[in-house]
């Protein structure tokens, strides 16, 4: 499942915020340290981890996709080689239970049960 990519509410808010800032006729006074150059640094700033996170996570479903594929691979990969082992040596070989296989003479056999109503006698 893909990862969800990120978006800011507060990303898209400064935006437009900082749009109508530049479209005073003269640059207001804000205070000390707040400017709209300032406050459009840290807008980009912000776009900036934002794009990278979501560079990120595409990365991460490309490599988790990738491992998925790797795994799949090595799991039917393995499977072949105990049927093979199997085939060659036998179900209940020492061989076959080296590479990890239940030889046939160590599995348990299932018990039967009885009817599943039981056995009382009708009154």
């Amino acid at each position: 499942m893909a990862r969800q990519r990120r978006t800011s509410t507060v990303l898209e808010i400064a935006k437009q915020r900082l749009a109508g800032l530049k479209k005073f006729s003269s640059e207001p006074n804000l205070g000390p340290n707040i400017s709209i150059q300032a406050y459009e640094g840290v807008i980009n700033g912000l776009s900036a981890v934002s794009d990278s996170h979501n560079q990120l996570a595409a990365q991460m479903d490309d490599s988790s996709n990738a491992f998925d594929a790797k795994e799949a691979e090595t799991a039917d990969f393995s499977r072949r080689i105990l049927s093979a082992v199997e085939a060659q040596y036998g179900p209940d070989s020492s061989e076959y239970e080296m590479v990890g296989g239940t030889r046939k003479s160590e599995r348990k056999r299932p018990i039967r049960k009885g009817p599943a109503g039981g056995s009382k006698p009708n009154p």
